[in-house]
Parts: structure tokens; C-alpha cells; sequence
């Protein structure tokens, strides 16, 4: 199998050269003969003889001179046998690292996940491919999703955890295969002692009320639905910590809209829940390219894909 391009500075232009041709001259080297080589190699005497004149018609030079029942390498052939020591070496190594690497005993696997995420479904999973495979080291980040995908875009993560609303953007897609996980349900979240005029799960019944809410960005799914509703939300609290949004929340501070995971992660005592009809939050898995998915990649999505799977898993 050529499979290597070894560049021999003797005089000649460089050539792929046979790994197996350079595994019988380091043996005719090392034990002295042809005979004793094609013993050592558990080959037909005359088919080493063939492999090594093919070898010599292949860089150009003689290799060896016949010195009666022996041999002597000549200066190529030397220079040939410490080079083919070291390239062999390096083959066996590499070999050897893939195997690690096949058998997912070695290796690296890194995910970018968004804060709830990475409180709810990250660390069963994380937990499932240290006791599978405990030769992997995982790298765990979080980010939300616009950085999550930079990381993976820069080679800086293998799977990216992420979440949409509505449409989502085919810019934010490029280069990537999404995989979807779950969908998780949205919840109004009310003071628990607080009464309203109005269905509880539906979002016209708080229209004069003051909410709270995250970054202009992270609260353009509830901009968009509260027009739906027909009312334009009052933001007077802004944070992304969703602990903080359910403490303003127990205070008589607003209410909000928060998804799922973000209740599994935390709940406060103080607020109660009422599920939006019809509102719903995907979260992806993305990768970098088209299928398949690296190994790392792959044992990432195997973990998080086993774990929502789980009979205990919230549905």
C-alpha cells in the first residue's frame, strides 16, 4: 500500500515508496541476510528478493551489493534503512493512536451549552461518557446559542448546544447539521399568591402587567408572541439568569415567561407555572459540516440523545 512520501536527499527525486518493501530491507539489515530475513518475516526467500529489486527500481539506486552468502547495504541504502526505522515507527505510532481513538479510549470531546442546558440535560450526559469512556476528556462551556456556534465555526467546540424560536436563521445554519433533541414547553410565571382576571396561561391576561425579561435579543420570541396577543410587554426588569427572573418574580416584581429546562434547573417556591398552549422551544445539537459527524462529535450526541431518552427524563 503506498501510503507514504519519503523524500530522500541522495541524489534523486522523491518517490511514494512501499511501506512493505521498507519493512523487508530493514529486515535484510538487521539480520544480515536475505535467507535469514525471509525466516524472520515468515516469507518465500524469492519473494523478498523480488520485494527488494522492486524497491531498487522504485528510488533509483542500487541498495545493496551481494558480498558472497551476504550483503552489504550501500550509502542509499543506508541512508534509506535510518529512515525507514523512523518512518516505520511513526506508522505503528499513528496506527496505534487511531486505534485509541476508534475504540473511543482516547481523545477529546468538547460541547458549548447555554446556561439551563448545561444545569439540566448536560451533566447526566456528561456523567454516561465518563463511566463509558473514561479515556475521553470532556470539555464543558457554556455559552448561548450565537456563541456556541461561533465556537464550533472556529473549531473551538465539536457540538454545539442551542435553542430556537420560530423561524430559525439559515445565516446561523451555514457549514452545520442540526440535530434536534426536544422541544420544551413555555410557562407563564406569576407570583403563586397573586390573583388575575383572566386565563392564567394566557398571555393577554397579563398585558398591563410589568415583566421581566432577558436581553433585547433573548426576548425577541416574547416581543413577537405578546403581539400576538395583541398587546406590546413592559420590560422593567432585564436579566438572563433565570434564578434571579423567578426571585423578581416570588417579590411581586412582574411576571415572566420562562422555558422548561429553566424550571427543571431551578423552581422557586414562590411562583406558580401555567404552560402556554401551542409555545414551544427547540433545542439542537449542531455540528460542524455535513454527516457524519465526528467521532467526539457523535459520542456527544449518542450521551444527550440517551439521556432524554431516560424513562425519567420530563416529557
Amino acid at each position: 500500500m503506498r501510503v507514504f512520501e519519503a523524500f530522500i536527499d541522495a541524489g534523486y527525486d522523491s518517490r511514494m515508496i512501499d511501506l512493505s518493501r521498507l519493512r523487508v530491507l530493514v529486515a535484510v539489515a538487521q539480520e544480515g541476510s536475505v535467507t535469514a530475513a525471509a525466516e524472520a518475516l515468515h516469507y518465500a526467500q524469492p519473494s523478498v528478493s523480488h520485494q527488494l529489486a522492486k524497491l531498487e527500481a522504485e528510488v533509483g539506486v542500487p541498495l545493496l551489493q551481494r558480498m558472497g552468502r551476504g550483503i552489504r547495504l550501500t550509502e542509499a541504502g543506508r541512508l534509506l534503512v535510518n529512515r525507514a526505522e523512523s518512518i516505520l515507527a511513526q506508522v505503528e505510532s499513528v496506527h496505534a493512536e487511531l486505534d485509541e481513538l476508534a475504540g473511543l479510549r482516547s481523545g477529546r470531546a468538547r460541547l458549548a451549552a447555554f446556561p439551563s442546558a448545561l444545569a439540566t440535560l448536560v451533566p447526566p450526559a456528561a456523567a454516561r461518557i465518563s463511566a463509558k469512556h473514561p479515556g475521553i476528556e470532556l470539555t464543558l462551556v457554556e455559552a448561548e446559542p450565537p456563541d456556541a456556534l461561533s465556537a464550533l465555526r472556529n473549531n473551538e467546540a465539536d457540538v454545539a448546544l442551542i435553542f430556537e424560536h420560530g423561524h430559525p436563521s439559515q445565516r446561523d445554519r451555514r457549514d452545520t447539521t442540526m440535530t434536534p433533541l426536544l422541544e420544551e414547553p413555555l410557562y407563564v410565571v406569576t407570583p403563586a399568591e397573586r390573583s388575575w382576571d383572566g386565563p392564567r396561561a394566557e398571555l393577554a391576561t397579563y398585558a398591563e402587567s410589568r415583566w421581566i425579561a432577558g436581553c433585547e435579543r433573548c426576548r425577541e420570541h416574547l416581543v413577537a408572541a405578546c403581539g400576538h396577543a395583541g398587546f406590546a410587554p413592559v420590560v422593567e426588569f432585564e436579566t438572563d439568569d433565570y434564578v434571579a427572573v423567578q426571585a423578581l418574580v416570588a417579590a411581586g416584581l412582574g411576571v415572566s415567561l420562562l422555558p422548561g429546562l429553566t424550571l427543571l434547573a431551578n423552581r422557586h417556591p414562590g411562583v406558580r407555572l401555567d404552560r402556554v398552549a401551542g409555545m414551544r422551544r427547540r433545542v439542537m445539537a449542531a455540528t460542524h459540516g455535513k454527516p457524519p459527524a465526528s467521532q467526539p462529535a457523535q459520542l456527544l450526541l449518542d450521551a444527550l440523545a440517551a439521556t432524554i431518552a431516560e424513562p425519567d427524563w420530563p416529557s
